[in-house]
């Protein structure tokens, strides 16, 4: 038996042959051209036939994968359409006069590097997708085409790392898990993962043998595992855990419609996080009970140019009316640190983290807070809407926020055109500074909501980007924890609810601390909701409180 190990990003267990995915490399031939125009019309014909064959993928991905997986392929699309990346390919033909081929691989190895030098995880991960549109061009421009995997049963995919256009092709009925050697929680093989709700393991250094491929496995997404030719015993022990998986999932199906109360009738909020519109259908399918956070960033993010208050307003508007009454809780701009917008035209700063961002950037910029703001109060009468506000360290800047809007209802107002008197408003509370004055901060606001990321990164002075920091980051930190507890005292006194919206709140070993703290509401991923539940459901918190506070030297 061959063990390896790497790291799990969907939990589960698979048995099954393995399957090696190896893709024919595009060998890229430079040579001298004679007409450059002639050249950028080749490119331009294999442009609108790789838009084409997108489109296509978008279509099928629909079906398979739901629209919101399915929105890579217009983000690649609307690659092929940047200008940045056309006349980059066109200037290095005309000026180098060589071929299209080339151009584009030097394009593409320049974009990426752009990419990989960003500190957000997420905007890393698009120069995969940079090389994904690249390779796509330089087949057509080549004559070569796409390959898939060909097998008659279902399998276990090992690669290095797959691209959103080869997952898309899979046969997603032969598909038991994907262990690769590289990618990361944020990349699309990793995301399909989720949304099939297959095991997902990446980070496998040493799967990627030619030698395995056909061989008997099983891969172990909860520790992270994959068996090549396992022993008997772990065959047993592992036919074990899945059969209890499965029943449990049979269990978590049946919570469907039932409230998140606890045995001894302490009620908590089980909300989703979204990107975008499309992620509404998975928080309804996974029975959320609203939206704790509705990045709104995104729109910015993917946009080439600021959206308008029309266009906020219509996404805005979608979401409110999808979730029928339920509340939505819209986090207004936070862009700056790890999510760069171009368009903005930001400084470059040497610590950017503790830099222009979020709310600092609406008010040093009312112009593009107001806009937002206009479309958000504008869509209020679609439904039940929150809005809450980004990296708030001080008073000031709550009672500046409220002087915004209070402006911005006295246009409308003035315009005749109607909103909700009855959206809540919030602040995250990312900083320390939030923390520690969050009795002060809880008089002018209706809830707090606990970005536990950037409260550990900035509690801790460990930055959460840097892959070395490791055991030095801990969210379980007793002074983490001590924080999410004070921010909740403070804001009951003032009748200020307070939810989790960061990665702790989908953290099972501290779902009972949060219920002895008293946190109202848990914001998580939507495929967290059930078993998230499942654990309210089973705690008694007055049997518990003492005990599980006191393990965190927290005072109840």
């Amino acid at each position: 038996m061959i063990t390896i190990s790497g790291k799990t990003v969907c939990t589960g267990v698979a048995f099954g042959p393995v399957f090696v995915f190896s893709r024919e490399e595009s060998t890229i031939k430079r040579h001298h051209i004679e007409s450059s125009d002639d050249e950028i019309a080749r490119f331009e014909i294999a442009r609108k036939k790789a838009i084409e064959e997108l489109g296509m993928l978008y279509d099928k991905a629909i079906s398979e994968v739901g629209e919101s997986n399915a929105m890579i392929f217009q983000i690649h699309q609307m690659m092929l359409e940047d200008l940045d990346y056309i006349e980059s390919i066109k200037n290095i033909i005309t000026d180098q006069l060589i071929n299209a081929e080339t151009a584009v691989g030097q394009t593409c190895d320049n974009f990426v590097q752009m990419f990989k030098a960003m500190d957000d995880d997420y905007m890393r991960e698009r120069s995969a997708d940079v090389k994904d549109v690249s390779e796509r061009l330089i087949k057509i421009l080549s004559g070569k085409d796409n390959g898939g995997i060909v097998t008659s049963e279902p399998v276990i995919i090992v690669a290095d790392d797959l691209a959103p256009s080869e997952t898309v092709q899979f046969d997603k009925s032969k598909i038991l898990a994907f262990v690769t050697e590289g990618g990361s929680t944020n990349s699309h093989t990793s995301i399909l993962a989720r949304m099939m709700n297959i095991p997902a393991v990446i980070g496998a250094k040493g799967s990627l043998k030619s030698e395995f491929n056909g061989k008997r496995a099983i891969v172990d997404g909860f520790t992270g595992t994959m068996y090549i030719d396992p022993d008997e015993e772990t065959v047993k022990k592992l036919t074990k855990k899945k059969q209890e998986i499965e029943e449990q999932t049979k269990f978590l199906e049946k919570l469907k419609g039932c409230e998140s109360v606890t045995k001894d009738g302490q009620r908590i909020d089980l909300f989703a996080n979204i990107g975008n519109v499309l992620d509404v259908g998975s928080v309804l399918k996974n029975d959320a009970e609203g939206i704790g956070l509705f990045r709104s960033e995104f729109l910015y993010l993917e946009s080439k140019d600021y959206p308008s208050e029309d266009v906020q307003f219509g996404a805005y508007k979608e979401v409110l009316s999808k979730m029928v009454n339920k509340r939505v809780i819209i986090r207004t701009l936070d862009i700056g640190a790890d999510k760069q917008v171009g368009y903005f035209n930001m400084p470059k700063e040497e610590n950017p983290a503790m830099g222009i961002r979020a709310i600092r950037i609406c008010l040093k910029r009312p112009d593009i807070f107001k806009t937002q703001l206009r479309a958000l109060y504008r869509a209020s009468v679609f439904g039940r809407l929150a809005i809450m506000f980004p990296m708030i360290a001080s008073e000031w800047e709550i009672l500046k926020v409220l002087e915004i809007i209070d402006e911005v209802k006295a246009e409308l107002d003035s315009e005749g055109i109607a909103y909700s008197n009855h959206i809540e408003l919030g602040c995250m509370i990312e900083t320390p500074a939030a923390a520690v004055t969050s009795d002060i901060l809880s008089k002018h606001l209706d809830f707090f909501s606990i970005g536990t990321n950037d409260l550990t990164q900035y509690t801790l002075a460990a930055d959460r980007q840097n892959p070395d920091i490791g055991d030095f980051c801990d969210a379980h930190h007793t002074a983490v924890l001590r924080l999410i507890n004070t921010v909740t005292q403070n804001a009951h006194k003032n009748n200020t609810w307070v939810g989790i919206c960061g990665e702790l709140g989908a953290d099972l070993e501290l779902t009972e601390v949060f219920l002895a703290m008293g946190i109202d509401e848990l914001s998580v991923t939507p495929n967290a909701i059930l078993p998230i539940r499942k654990k309210v459901i089973e705690t008694d918190v007055s049997a518990i409180k003492d005990k599980v506070l006191s393990k965190y030297l927290i005072q109840s």
